[in-house]
């Protein structure tokens, strides 16, 4: 006899016991995905770098801080609020990335921009000196972690990029350090909870130049997957 019609159970009868239905529906959903965490330190023509502290993922976008004299936009940030996961969502770490970028003015003013080339010895220079003597390490409130060197920070690991020079002996190109690969934690991510406050040091030592003529930004990006709780019921 066929199974499912009228009366007849939709599966057979040697097919064993039906699994048993929940009577409540679930209460809430895990949600993954992959995001990236960013913030920039700026630092005026001139400034001296040696022995410095600088705090990065303490100022959110469209305030001013680390640096910065105007506001910083998403560029420069995507935090929310200062010190805190977006969404304040579980966020694990697996990749630190860094990049440096000239400005067009020795301060951050509205008319700044971030576009200057490292085309020249001197400019080249400028970059190797962030690269070299710059250090990253977490500062978790109470405990303080060194994670290495800006040189092996994921977008480090050198000065890449063309450089042409005319007749009139003008260099024009780009260089910069975005040809490296991701470095960090790829075995054993770093865990911030949802609920925890962080930020990022960049330590300079004792041989760091000065800054040149005009400012330079240095951004952080923290590259991570996170997790979220979605209530449904």
């Amino acid at each position: 006899m066929p199974y499912g019609v009228p009366g007849i159970p939709l599966i057979s009868p040697d097919a064993g016991p039906i699994p048993p239905v929940p009577l409540q529906q679930p209460q809430n959903l895990f949600r993954f995905g992959e995001q990236t965490i960013w913030s920039t330190q700026f630092f005026g023509g001139g400034a001296a770098l040696a022995q410095t502290v600088n705090r990065l993922f303490t100022t959110p976008i469209g305030q001013v801080g680390q640096g910065w004299g105007v506001q910083m936009t998403i560029a420069e940030t995507n935090l929310k609020e200062g010190g805190r996961v977006p969404s304040g969502v579980a966020y694990d770490v697996f990749g630190v990335a860094t990049s440096v970028v000239g400005a067009s003015t020795p301060l951050d003013v509205p008319a700044t921009i971030l576009d200057r080339a490292f085309d020249t010895q001197l400019l080249g220079r400028e970059l190797i000196n962030q690269q070299q003597n710059g250090v990253l390490s977490w500062d978790f409130t109470q405990t303080q972690v060194d994670i290495c060197p800006v040189i092996l920070a994921g977008a480090g690991g050198g000065a890449f990029g063309s450089v042409s020079q005319n007749a009139a002996g003008a260099n024009t190109g780009q260089m910069n350090n975005g040809n490296g690969s991701i470095w960090m934690y790829r075995k054993h991510p770093v865990a911030l909870p949802g609920n925890s406050t962080f930020s990022i040091i960049l330590r300079y030592g004792s041989r760091a130049a000065n800054v040149g003529v005009n400012g330079v930004a240095v951004r952080v990006t923290l590259l991570g997957y996170y997790k979220n709780v979605i209530e449904i019921g």
